[in-house]
């Protein structure tokens, strides 16, 4: 008898972190006192509670921290703490944010901070300001602050993130449009390859790269001398990438990968990730048997193949030549002739080039 899986656990972005101790930290800072939960307002309308971990306060300064709780969501700043310091500034001065420690710096164009400024998102800023504006306002008292934001740890957090390609240099970014993180979702690894679509064709960039993983980005890494941005950690996310891409083009990409995510790229699937797609075997069966000769032999062991890998090995490098043409027209289908022209490569387990489909 089957069981309902358990319902995944939702989480809260580092920006609602960030939004929750800035919060408790401006009423510390204006005499409110000390508060166990803060309550925070996110832009679609939901009301969290956080826990405060903690407060410190100076003279005319005061700060709160936020443990992260990304729910179930395999995210790399799950229980990070977040801690926001808030110091009144002089007056008309507005509100200002600095990167603390373990928050990055944005040092390249074409993300949504321009280069100098801290890597705090603009819908995080938006909610920091509201809470700190509410609090001014409600102790009669102008909304003239300095915030800081860091990060326990961010700078070695942020070595497993995007960061570095994106030129956000120092640890991570304070993220975040809903404040809510959705258990695999993939929405962050989706927004970072459109950031670094942005931040390409920012810096002049006209080729860029998308790799299903480490060996096929090391593949194309051999073949082109292309600067860190224009590889963009595609992933399985094939889809994210190429519909952005649609809207905001790059005059060249490369696509690369594996013989079993590119059947699946083929095959029409956007998402490569095996939990998500699979390789309909008989169906690559019969572009086997129209890729070479002995068709019906090969169209039924190819159909009867556990592995994209076991299907190549039986009917060769044809298959790969057909699996890259079939990809190039799924990929053309999408991009609906926005001004790209793509080249397809399909690489073995050991990085070695099964098949190239030129540019076209």
């Amino acid at each position: 008898m089957s069981k309902t899986p358990p319902k995944l656990r939702s989480g809260w972005t580092t920006g609602a972190c960030a939004t929750a101790a800035a919060k408790a930290a401006v009423r510390v800072l204006l005499g409110a006192g000390f508060g166990l939960r803060v309550t925070i307002t996110l832009p679609r309308g939901e009301t969290p509670s956080f826990e405060i971990a903690g407060t410190a306060s100076g003279q005319g300064w005061a700060e709160a921290a936020v443990v992260k709780d990304a729910g179930d969501d395999p995210d790399v700043t799950h229980l990070a703490t977040i801690r926001t310091r808030v110091a009144k500034a002089p007056p008309g001065s507005g509100i200002r944010f600095r990167a603390g420690e373990g928050v990055g710096t944005v040092t390249k164009p074409g993300l949504p901070i321009p280069p100098g400024e801290p890597a705090i998102n603009p819908v995080p800023r938006r909610m920091i300001e509201g809470v700190l504006s509410e609090a001014a306002a409600a102790h009669g008292s102008p909304a003239d602050f300095v915030v800081t934001i860091s990060v326990n740890n961010g700078a070695e957090l942020a070595k497993q993130t995007w960061n570095p390609r994106l030129g956000i240099e120092g640890g991570l970014s304070i993220l975040g449009t809903t404040g809510i993180v959705r258990p695999f979702s993939c929405s962050a690894w989706i927004a970072s390859i459109h950031q670094g679509i942005d931040v390409a064709r920012a810096t002049g960039v006209d080729h860029v790269v998308g790799a299903t993983g480490a060996t096929s980005e090391a593949t194309v890494r051999g073949l082109y001398d292309l600067p860190e941005v224009a590889y963009l950690d595609m992933g399985d996310f094939a889809g994210g990438l190429l519909k952005y891409l649609r809207r905001h083009p790059v005059p060249r990409l490369t696509i690369a990968g594996g013989i079993g995510k590119l059947t699946k790229l083929a095959q029409g699937a956007m998402d490569l990730h095996s939990g998500r797609s699979q390789v309909d075997f008989a169906r690559l069966g019969e572009l086997a048997a129209r890729a070479g000769a002995d068709a019906a032999r090969v169209a039924a062991q190819v159909a009867g193949a556990n592995t994209a890998l076991e299907a190549l090995q039986i009917a060769g490098p044809a298959l790969a030549e057909a699996v890259a043409a079939e990809a190039a027209g799924v990929i053309g289908d999408v991009l609906r002739g926005a001004p790209i022209a793509v080249e397809i490569i399909v690489i073995d387990r050991q990085g070695a080039i099964q098949a190239r489909r030129g540019f076209s």
